[in-house]
């Protein structure tokens, strides 16, 4: 690391002073990045690995991340962030932020599919003709068919079999295009909810 130096002139003299590195400044980085890594220890494998981390920073993000909130993970979190501190972070920055994004589009989409879903069943074929003039792309005989076993199976107080499929169908239907499946195993997750 180079030091930076602020010089005096006196009249044929040239002192020179050394600045130290600003100790606030240098502690609100660390907590920043130490912040990235917990933020990293979140992913999933599959969204950690679009990261392209060297594999030191890979290996001890894979660690922490199944460990329990005690002080070697903190540890282990600190580690990350030294490590990050070497580097360049704004690459990795922009993609936790893409992931972000991407996981905000997921939820939205979830919700999207749970509320038709709901009302489909609720109110039968108006909202449907209402979903399929705001989709016209849909697949109109399977929805229908779907709707109506959901609306059996509602009605016997039978396991939602078709409901889930409801779901899974509108769920495909309102997918932002050109988006990847990464969010697999948040869908699963999502259905294990209902």
């Amino acid at each position: 690391m180079s030091e930076e130096y602020e010089y005096e002139y006196d009249d044929e003299e040239v002192e020179y002073y050394a600045i130290r590195p600003n100790k606030t400044q240098i502690k609100k980085d660390m907590a920043a990045l130490f912040a990235i890594s917990e933020e990293m220890s979140e992913l999933s494998p599959g969204q950690l690995k679009t990261l392209e981390l060297p594999d030191v920073i890979h290996k001890a993000v894979v660690e922490v991340s199944g460990m329990p909130h005690k002080g070697a993970r903190k540890r282990l979190l600190k580690f990350i962030a030294g490590q990050l501190h070497k580097i360049e972070v704004e690459p990795i920055l922009e993609k936790l932020a893409r992931i972000k994004n991407k996981s905000a589009h997921a939820v939205r989409e979830h919700h999207t599919a749970e509320r038709w879903r709901d009302r489909l069943i609720a109110e039968g074929n108006d909202a449907l003709t209402e979903l399929l003039d705001e989709q016209p792309h849909a697949d109109r005989q399977l929805l229908r068919q779907l709707l109506r076993n959901a609306q059996k199976e509602a009605e016997a107080n039978k396991p939602p079999k078709s409901s889930r499929l409801l779901y899974r169908q509108l769920k495909e239907l309102f997918k932002v295009e050109g988006e990847a499946d990464d969010d697999a195993e948040f869908d699963d997750e999502q259905e294990n909810d209902d």
